[in-house]
């Protein structure tokens, strides 16, 4: 049996917390596996190591970029070799380091694929551009800093100049597949230089606070409003499954439901047979209706990207709602139904579409709830009945005009249950323009900040 390094067991307990702390579900048991593949697996081979563990701990192919992340905090490749020292000059400037001969040597790297090489270059890249500040206690390491001034992206015509030098006399037309690999290389490097650079800033602040804050989660846990476009392109192809998952919850829901609940007064009469003991409870069945679904959107700035994936997600959800209609604003209303449904196969140009083909503003092109709001209750009256539950999406912020209180009530008067999801933390609701502590004193106003809690909430508070 191969001897457990020190501290291995400790780095596999903080390896396992943090990723939990991402929202991964790892039970005891599982982290119990772990320490025993990484027993039979051995300690030498740092990717036999992180195999064993992905196998063990993970659930989900989505989860695995976190986890390498993660990996590469707590079982740093740095750590063990020797080649690639940490001890570059922090204090180097752009003037005292040679960043012209590192992208020499990047370029050959590249055209190799060298992977040792290029995690090597990573880490000289790191120690010479990245370091900022100048007391030791302030000191860090900026991923961002070194690429901005390394600009291994600018390396691809040369790359492809050395392969074409190294190949003998390759068809042209493998140019296209030649520039995708070198993208690829070159992509695969700037991952190695945020690695390196967690790990020095790890290594000074500490691995548990760094794998929480500084390494960014799956998914389902990004913050709509902070969300960039990689990743919402990453976030929209969770939609499908997680409607799969959705309706699956809301499927198991209605059957509990039609079962019924005891009726206590048939089941007392009923146990008089019995010397009053209720040995048949009565149940008293219904059947239960699918609910109709209204989504009042706004599309606004940056809760666009919030309303779009809610309104993608009802789309993958239809079946579970006996009908379904989705209204977008800015400053007007108009209803975009039919653009949901045909939007479903260009997820990504689904918010281009709706501002190019509806109406959705007047004079101006600020969003303003209580014109939104007004509109809506006057003139689409007849969408919202006794068995609708409306959700309006948005962050409830009116540009200092008048909330328009009254038609919000009204709707809630004509409405089975209306919900109002807010992509901003509660801290905010009472700052600058917002009305959200205005308008949750008529409806139920919750945070949803990301997919999890979305699937979360739509998963709860639908009726039955």
């Amino acid at each position: 049996m191969t001897t457990a390094p020190a501290g291995v067991t400790h780095r596999l307990t903080g390896l396992v917390h943090a990723l939990r702390a991402h929202g991964l579900s790892i039970g005891t048991g599982e982290s119990v596996d772990a320490g025993h593949a990484l027993e039979a697996v051995g300690f030498t081979d740092r990717e036999r190591m992180r195999e064993a563990l992905a196998a063990t701990l993970l659930h989900k192919e989505g989860q695995r970029p976190l986890f390498d992340r993660v990996f590469d905090l707590y079982f740093p490749l740095t750590s063990t070799d020797p080649d690639a020292d940490a001890s570059v000059p922090s204090a180097a400037s752009a003037g005292e380091f040679d960043t012209a001969a590192l992208r020499e040597r990047l370029a050959a790297a590249l055209a190799a694929d060298d992977g040792s090489a290029l995690t090597r270059l990573a880490g000289e890249a790191v120690g010479g551009l990245g370091g900022y500040g100048s007391a030791p206690d302030s000191d860090g390491w900026s991923s961002y800093q070194t690429l901005a001034r390394l600009r291994p992206e600018t390396l691809l015509a040369r790359v492809r100049a050395m392969l074409r030098d190294a190949a003998v006399g390759g068809p042209e037309f493998t140019d296209r597949l030649t520039d995708d690999e070198i993208r690829r290389r070159i992509e695969a490097f700037r991952e190695r230089v945020r690695t390196e650079a967690r790990r020095r800033v790890a290594e000074r602040q500490g691995r548990d606070r760094v794998a929480r804050r500084a390494v960014a989660g799956t998914p389902d846990s990004v913050d709509f409003l902070l969300a960039g476009r990689a990743q919402l392109d990453e976030l929209r192809t969770t939609v499908r499954p997680l409607a799969r998952k959705l309706a699956t919850r809301l499927a198991a829901r209605r059957r509990r439901a039609a079962r019924g609940r005891i009726d206590l007064r048939r089941t007392l009469r009923g146990s008089l047979s019995t010397g009053g003991v209720p040995m048949r409870p009565v149940l008293r069945r219904r059947r239960p209706a699918r609910p109709e679904l209204v989504l009042l959107c706004d599309v606004s700035g940056s809760v666009a990207a919030f309303a779009n994936f809610t309104m993608l997600l009802v789309q993958a959800l239809h079946d579970q709602f006996s009908r379904v209609r989705v209204f977008a604003f800015v400053n007007r209303v108009d209803e975009v139904t039919d653009l949901i449904a045909r939007g479903a196969a260009d997820p990504a140009g689904l918010g281009a579409r709706i501002l190019d083909e509806a109406v959705l503003t007047g004079w101006h092109g600020r969003s303003d709830y209580g014109t939104a709001l007004g509109e809506f209750d006057e003139r689409d009256a007849d969408a919202v009945g006794p068995r609708t539950v409306v959700f309006v999406l948005g962050d409830a912020r009116t540009n200092m005009s008048d909330p328009n209180l009254a038609a919000l009530k009204r709707i809630v008067g004509r409405a089975r249950r209306v919900h109002w999801l807010n992509p901003e933390q509660p801290a905010l609701w009472s700052t600058g323009d917002s009305a959200a502590l205005a308008y949750a004193e008529l409806v139920d106003m919750r945070p949803c900040r990301n997919a999890r809690q979305l699937s979360d909430l739509i998963g709860r508070l639908l009726p039955v």
